[in-house]
Formats: structure tokens, sequence, C-alpha cells
């Protein structure tokens, strides 16, 4: 089979934003107890964060982290997980049906960022708190002064202001699953309220806004419109969030559904840029894709879970080959729109659907764990418009879909990188890449991972192997592969 990739310096869709490689850590199941704090643990620091983990992320390279949440957030009080940990009060966890004993907040959060190289994204509770409550988080995280909650975050430990930038107001407050739901209109003036007053006292951060919580929910369209209306001005980015389903309709549709992604995402610019003009604005309002994954695996097993447990097993979906397709093909759409998405956090980083796998003795980097390391790690410097040619299938749901899936990245100057998705189960494609009219590519290396079934998982035994292939000529994408092509230019 044969495949065909052009583009060209001159038409770049836009420069890419390393914050779309950001992830969430959410206080549910073991993602926060057990996942990244495990004090018990011989394989944790003295601050009893997991070393392992650590190592793991930083091989991620994530640059920022979305916390404490997602549902969690809406009925959180932050003052709980600051100071003594012995003053600390256990609650539950109305999102999760969980107890939360406060031992790791934001405090910690914020000392174990520097350990694996990233910053923090910040969700505050709109749910059943407001605005008092996130402009008290702000000045304990933010401000310099000599002010209660600045003179607190000193009192704990923390002499410098955190200088968090990004702000969350609230969580998928379309939805009728959150605790605090609101109505578009009733959301939209907190929002705008509460950006105004956050701004008033740092007008460095940038604000995001909920948009619906997927594609499906039945207001999609009116609630972006009606949000917008009450704040587009003092928001920067509206929220986007997207989970995959299991593929009941067989394998070749589970790989394909990053078109879902490739809809969802032109229909939000498209609500963001009717607000735009509806206020006259001169402000184009960006996305923030702050949820995305596949989650189906777990669902059987946490219908049997019972309530008020600390930390229990919460969708810890253990992944397979076709997922790491289709979270490749899924990187690939979000380079494609790194025009207007300049943030996107995969969910969840540890344990909780996650690409990070952890049990009492170590660690299992998931089959998704590869896609998402090689877009941080080459995925930078600004995105080309790609043409792409290939056969294609057929899947009810999309019409016909390409075998092939890429995009072109130019990392420096006459320096490239192609992220490309064989889809096919059978046959390897043979891929023509044109860049600039002809000119000749050398330097060419390829890595790929490749699996002939499309339900293997990794495990501490054996994992999905990575091949490597340095000097080409021509370029050959195994059948069902993820691809990484690496080469340079001459002119």
């Amino acid at each position: 089979m044969q495949g065909k990739l052009y583009a060209n310096d001159l038409f770049s869709i836009g420069k890419i934003d390393h914050r779309i490689n950001s992830a969430l850590a959410e206080h549910m199941g073991r993602s926060i107890y057990e996942g990244i704090y495990d004090p018990e643990n011989t394989l944790s620091d003295n601050d009893g964060m997991r070393l392992d983990v650590i190592d793991a992320v930083k091989e991620l390279d994530v640059p920022m982290i979305r916390y404490p949440g997602g549902n969690f957030v809406s009925t959180y009080h932050w003052e709980d997980g600051i100071g003594p940990k012995n003053q600390r009060p256990q609650k539950v966890d109305l999102a999760w049906q969980s107890i939360e004993t406060n031992q790791f907040g934001l405090d910690e959060f914020m000392d174990w960022l520097p350990k694996v190289n990233s910053s923090a994204m910040i969700a505050v509770n709109l749910g059943t708190r407001g605005i008092e409550e996130a402009c008290n988080l702000l000045e304990y995280c933010n401000l310099d002064t000599d002010t209660y909650w600045a003179n607190l975050r000193r009192q704990n430990g923390h002499d410098k202001p955190y200088g968090v930038k990004t702000w969350c107001l609230g969580n998928e407050m379309d939805a009728e699953w959150q605790f605090g739901h609101k109505s578009a209109k009733e959301y939209g003036q907190l929002v705008n309220e509460t950006a105004k007053a956050m701004k008033a006292m740092d007008p460095s951060i940038e604000t995001v806004v909920c948009g619906s919580s997927n594609e499906q929910m039945p207001e999609f369209g009116a609630w972006e419109t009606a949000v917008l209306q009450e704040c587009y001005e003092n928001v920067d980015y509206i929220s986007m969030h997207q989970y995959y389903d299991a593929p009941e309709q067989g394998t070749m549709h589970h790989i394909a559904k990053a078109l879902r992604m490739d809809k969802f995402i032109d229909s939000v610019v498209a609500l963001a840029d009717a607000a735009k003009a509806t206020h006259k604005s001169d402000k184009t309002l960006n996305i923030s894709f702050d949820e995305w994954n596949v989650w189906y695996h777990s669902n059987e097993a946490d219908e049997h879970n019972e309530p008020w447990q600390q930390a229990p097993h919460l969708l810890e979906d253990v992944y397979d080959f076709q997922d790491a397709l289709l979270v490749g093909s899924s990187l690939i759409t979000l380079l494609k729109h790194v025009d207007r998405v300049k943030i996107a956090c995969f969910a969840q980083l540890v344990n909780v659907i996650a690409p990070i796998l952890t049990d009492k003795t170590g660690l299992i980097k998931q089959t998704i764990f590869t896609p998402l390391a090689d877009v941080s790690k080459y995925g930078y410097g600004e995105t080309l418009l790609t043409h792409a040619k290939s056969d294609i299938y057929h899947v009810t749901e999309f019409g016909n879909v390409p075998y092939l899936d890429a995009v072109i990245v130019k990392n420096d100057v006459n320096q490239y990188t192609v992220f490309a998705v064989n889809r096919h189960q059978t046959e390897s494609l043979t891929l023509d890449i044109g860049v600039n009219a002809g000119e000749k590519l050398v330097n060419i290396s390829h890595r790929n991972y490749t699996c002939d079934d499309p339900h293997l998982t990794n495990t501490k035994e054996q994992v999905v192997p990575i091949t490597m292939k340095e000097d080409l000529q021509e370029v050959t994408l195994p059948p069902f592969s993820w691809n990484v092509i690496r080469f340079q230019t001459l002119v």
C-alpha cells in the first residue's frame, strides 16, 4: 500500500504550545494516594512521593498538570488540605463517594511539581462555593502581600508565591451529575464576576470557562453560546472534554474515533468565533481541551465498588494496543489544531484512566504511554498544513476513513518530524514524504511501535516493543502502527 504526505514551510497552521501535552491529576481512586503520594512505600522519597512515578512523569515531559479535579473540585474545600497534617479534617467526597484524608493538598502538590518539571493549572470550586473562595485561593497561591491568606502560606512554609498562571473556573458545570450544577446564564454570570475579581487581584492570570462536558450533551452549542454571552471579555479559554467509549463496532471503528475530536474542535471554534462577532470583540478565544482519553475498560469493575473507601480502585483501565493507536491519532488531531488548541490535558496521569499504573512494588507504562511521550518529546516547533493521501476503508459513523493518519511538524530550520498511524491491520504502507516542493530528505530515522494483536496489553513481564531504524532511504509504516519519522532537508 502506498501513501503520500506533503507540506510546505510557507503554510503553517501555527506554533505548538507545549501545554497541549498537559495532564489531569484528580483526587479520585488511587490517582493521588498510592499513585503520586505513598508515604508508607519504600519506593517513595522523604516527602512521601513515589520516585518511580516521578521518573515516569518526567519521561512523559508533562508541562502543566490540572488539579485537584475534575468532579472532585465541586465540593472541595482547599483549606482542608493545608497546614499541619495532624489537624487536617477527614471528609467525605461526594463526587466519587470516597473518604478524603486531606493528607495531600495544595502545598504538597506545589512541592511535587518541580520534581516532575511541571507547573500548575488550578481549578476553583464554583459548584458549592464561589467568588470569595476563588479569590482566597488566588491570594494564597500568588500574592506577596502582608495579608491573611498570603501570610498563611508563609506560615505553612512557603515564603515565595507559587505564581499559578492558569485557572479553571469550575468543572463541567453544565452536567446534572455535577454538584452545584447551574444553568448556562447563571454559570456565565458567576464566571464573569469571578474572573473580574481574580484578575483585579492578579492581572497576569488566564482563566478557563467550562464548555459542554462533551459533544453529546443535549445543550451542546446552546450552552457555549449562552455562557459566552455573559463572560466573553473576561475569560481566555473555553474548555472541551471528550472520552472515547468501548469498541463495540470493532477495532477499525475504534481507531478512527479521533475524527470525533476533529469535528468537535471545529464546532467549538465556530461557537467561540460567533461569540467574538456578537461581542464585536478584538479578542480570539482559544481552547483548553483539558480532559480527554479512552475510558471503558473499568466500567464493569467500578459498578461493584463499595462507597466510602479511602483510595478505592476506581477507573483503573488496562489499555490495549488499539487504544494506543487511538491516542496517537488524537494527538495528531490536536497538533492539526494548534492555531486554537493551546492547552490539552490527558486525563488522567496515574492509576485512574492513566498511562502509568502502580502497585506496591512498581509500575507499568501502559500502551498509551508511548505516543504521549513521543509527541511531548518531538512535537515542538510549528505544525505545517499537511496533505495526506492513502487508501480508505468505510465505517458507519464516519464514512470513508483513510488508513494513513499523519501530520508534519517543523521543529527547527530544515528539521522535521512526522507523526503517523497506519490503521491497516495487515498491510504495510510505503510513505512518500515531500517537503517544500521536492527538497531532498536526509538523515531519516524511523521509530515505530506496532503489534498484530489489537488487544495486547503491557505487563511488567512483557511490553509492546519499539523499533528504531536510522539512515533510511525509504520509509515503510508497518501494519497497525504508531510511527515517528525524523529527517532534515537539503535545498
